[in-house]
């Protein structure tokens, strides 16, 4: 296959400026001019749902995934910083790792999820 992984989340906000800091500021998601945020390799899901789901808000046509590496450290910093994170047990599984959910200030959902240490 020619395509070698995602190039790029392409999303519509209501202030793109605030967002992107909001990003840089709690994911280390960076866009600096044309010098994109470059993250480590692994996993990618690629995974359409059913236009009835609710693993997010309707109304809501995306949810970002992003790979972490120490979850508990995230969503500590996360609560310090006044979010409302979502976890729950059920969510977690040994073969699939541990997840947790959060949304951006103009209520795009973030899936969290830290993948199992092989």
């Amino acid at each position: 296959m020619p395509i070698s992984g995602i190039g790029g989340v392409f999303f519509r906000a209501k202030d793109p400026d605030a967002l992107l800091e909001w990003y840089r500021t709690h994911f280390g998601v960076t866009m600096e001019g044309y010098e994109p945020w470059q993250q480590a390799a692994g996993p990618t899901v690629f995974m359409p749902f059913p236009s009835s789901t609710d693993k997010w808000p309707d109304g809501k046509q995306w949810m970002i995934n992003f790979r972490v590496t120490d979850l508990d450290a995230l969503l500590f910093k996360l609560r310090q910083a006044g979010m409302d994170v979502e976890t729950n047990p059920d969510w977690d599984a040994p073969e699939t790792g541990r997840f947790a959910r959060v949304n951006d200030p103009e209520g795009n959902p973030i899936e969290l999820w830290e993948p199992p240490v092989e």
